[in-house]
């Protein structure tokens, strides 16, 4: 099984990158978008909300960090996911729209998986991701 992933390039206090959904719901709470660009948004996330299993109201402890360090999500890239990939593109353009980088990546073994349905897996990464660590001045 292949699978793909929307995740910005840096990472958060978590210690993950975070992926698409997290990139736009941080814009709207930043209160920075358009009345077009937060239409879009709202109907996308009620759409998603609508049509497919969010992780986390099927497991509350799947995004946990103690039980499962650095758990994001992977879309499958099997037929029954394709329309939630494909709509993940009017994301990108919103997410380009205010300068925050995204990047699909793929694999074939994205780590431990934690949670999976139809569309989707949660799996921890195979090696921790590396600590946050902040610069001191001298």
């Amino acid at each position: 099984m292949a699978y793909v992933r929307f995740q910005g390039t840096v990472r958060s206090p978590r210690g993950h990158f975070p992926g698409v959904f997290a990139l736009a719901n941080g814009l709207a709470r930043q209160g920075v978008l358009t009345d077009e660009q937060w239409r879009f948004w709202r109907t996308g996330n009620d759409w998603y909300d609508a049509n497919y299993p969010d992780p986390s109201t099927v497991d509350p402890h799947v995004y946990d960090p103690d039980l499962h360090p650095g758990a994001v999500a992977w879309f499958k890239t099997s037929a029954p996911a394709a329309e939630l990939i494909k709509r993940v593109d009017g994301y990108l353009e919103l997410l380009a729209a205010h300068g925050v980088e995204c990047h699909m990546i793929r694999s074939t073994d994205p780590g431990k998986v934690v949670y999976e349905d139809e569309y989707q897996v949660v799996a921890t990464p195979h090696a921790p991701p590396p600590p946050i660590t902040t610069a001191h001045p001298a």
